[in-house]
C-alpha cells in the first residue's frame, strides 16, 4: 500500500542512493494524468508517498525545492489553462518568482500535476511516461 502524506515522511534512512531514494508524487485524484503516474510507479514496484497536495499546499520553500529539482522556474508548473490563472492576471511579466510561488501555494488549483519527486531529480509527467526518466 502507498504512504499517504499531507508532509514530508519522516524516519527515513536518508540515502541519497538513487536507486533507493524515497519517491514522491504530487497526486490528484480527480486528474486522469495523475492516475496514470500512479499505475505506472506501481507497476515498477513503487509504492510512492502520495501528497496530496490540493488538501495540504506545499509551501513556498517546497515548492523552490521540487522546481530546483526539476530545473525549472515557477511559471513552468502553472495551469494556465485553468480559468483562475487569467483571473488573477498571473501572465503578468513582472511578477517576480516569489509572487509566482505564493500563488501556487495559495491556490495549489495552479499546479500542473502530476509532479514525481525521487531523491535529488524531479519531473512533471506530462506525458505520464516522463517519469520513466527519473524511476
Amino acid at each position: 500500500m502507498a504512504k499517504v502524506s499531507g508532509a514530508p515522511s519522516q524516519g527515513t534512512t536518508g540515502s541519497t542512493i538513487t536507486s533507493h531514494a524515497k519517491v514522491t508524487i504530487y497526486y490528484n485524484p480527480k486528474c486522469r494524468k495523475s492516475r496514470e503516474a500512479l499505475q505506472i510507479l506501481k507497476e515498477k514496484g513503487i509504492e510512492p508517498e502520495i501528497r496530496y497536495y490540493m488538501e495540504d499546499p506545499p509551501s513556498k520553500a517546497e515548492l523552490a525545492e521540487v522546481l530546483r529539482k526539476m530545473g525549472r522556474r515557477p511559471r513552468d508548473i502553472f495551469r494556465k489553462s485553468e480559468p483562475l490563472y487569467k483571473d488573477l492576471g498571473l501572465k503578468n511579466k513582472d511578477l517576480t518568482d516569489d509572487e509566482l510561488l505564493g500563488y501556487l501555494h495559495k491556490y495549489p488549483i495552479l499546479i500542473e500535476r502530476p509532479i514525481v519527486v525521487k531523491g535529488q531529480r524531479a519531473v512533471l509527467g506530462r506525458p505520464p511516461e516522463d517519469i520513466r526518466r527519473i524511476i
